[in-house]
């Protein structure tokens, strides 16, 4: 674990994800809230792609939560088989769909509390709700987001609540908003778990990981 950088070391790291990227996404298609909430909940232990992949053709045909109780466990279940654990995560879908519809008028509720009540969604299911769909500055921290916080000094932590609570405490509020897409895409495309490539890293300069691939 790193020392945690200092508040302008920072701010400089920040200001040069925002240069590269300044409108940073998320990878995880989706036509609205409802079948955002599905694919991340979802993608726990699968890839984005794997996800997308399997979730283009369901949420054409079951894009609210009344068309995915009318599709059925066994119709979720055959259109996500590819992803890893699907035969719960089609039961987990069903009965977030069943009590959106009968709880809350068919309709996505906005609170973490809320959201985290739901079948298969977690905190960090919630937060990435909350920051993509309303823009909440909440950080959702996922093993890339963990190994980069540790390794960089950005937002060390034991686990991956203090992650959260230094990513929180630390990165500027102007940042906020796109932190944890920023970090996601760093940890996902540079900052990889077995060989980073430190050598074209935009703030290698100012990383504290001392096993840098250069």
């Amino acid at each position: 674990m790193a020392k945690q950088l200092d508040y302008h070391t920072i701010r400089e790291i920040f200001s040069r994800f925002q240069a590269a990227e300044p409108e940073p996404k998320g990878e995880l298609e989706h036509v609205n809230v409802y079948t955002l909430v599905v694919a991340v909940a979802l993608s726990a232990q699968a890839t984005d792609a794997g996800v997308n992949k399997a979730t283009r053709a369901l949420f054409k045909i079951a894009d609210t939560p009344q068309k995915m109780l009318d599709l059925g466990e066994e119709g979720v279940t055959e259109h996500i088989k590819t992803i890893g654990l699907f035969r719960q995560k089609a039961k987990n879908v069903i009965k977030l769909s069943r009590i959106l519809v009968e709880d809350y008028d068919g309709k996505v509720p906005n609170s973490r509390a809320a959201l985290q009540s739901l079948p298969g969604v977690g905190r960090k299911t919630a937060n990435v709700v909350l920051n993509m769909w309303w823009h909440q500055p909440a950080q959702a921290v996922d093993t890339h987001i963990f190994r980069v916080g540790n390794r960089s000094g950005i937002a060390p932590g034991k686990d991956v609540d203090a992650v959260e609570r230094a990513v929180e405490d630390n990165i500027p509020a102007d940042f906020q908003l796109h932190a944890h897409h920023w970090l996601i895409l760093h940890g996902r495309y540079h900052c990889k778990a077995r060989k980073p490539l430190c050598g074209t890293c935009l703030i290698r300069d100012l990383c504290m990981f001392e096993d840098k691939n250069l």
